[in-house]
């Protein structure tokens, strides 16, 4: 009986440095409110293609809108407070 052996590895292997590094994992922890916050106005508007919208989906959406602009604000003030800090004397 002959046995059919494959002449290649199985498994490829894979590089180590696909995994995110450290900075990276930091920067999305960072930016995770206005991630969160774009997800929620995302939702908001799927949910209104299928159906006209109602004064509460449109209060939702509004909602959602001024939650991605907080965010977006507050990220954006946060960034320049690390940038600027050390060189204001």
């Amino acid at each position: 009986m002959k046995h059919i052996v494959a002449r290649q590895k199985p498994v490829t292997v894979l590089p180590a440095d696909l995994e995110p590094s450290g900075a990276e994992l930091d920067a999305i922890e960072t930016e995770m409110p206005v991630i969160l916050a774009e997800v929620e106005l995302l939702d908001a508007l799927i949910a209104l293609l299928d159906r006209p919208a109602s004064e509460f989906d449109a209060q939702r959406v509004r909602r959602a809108r001024n939650r991605v602009l907080t965010a977006r604000r507050e990220l954006a003030n946060h960034t320049i407070g690390i940038t600027v800090s050390g060189d204001v004397a």
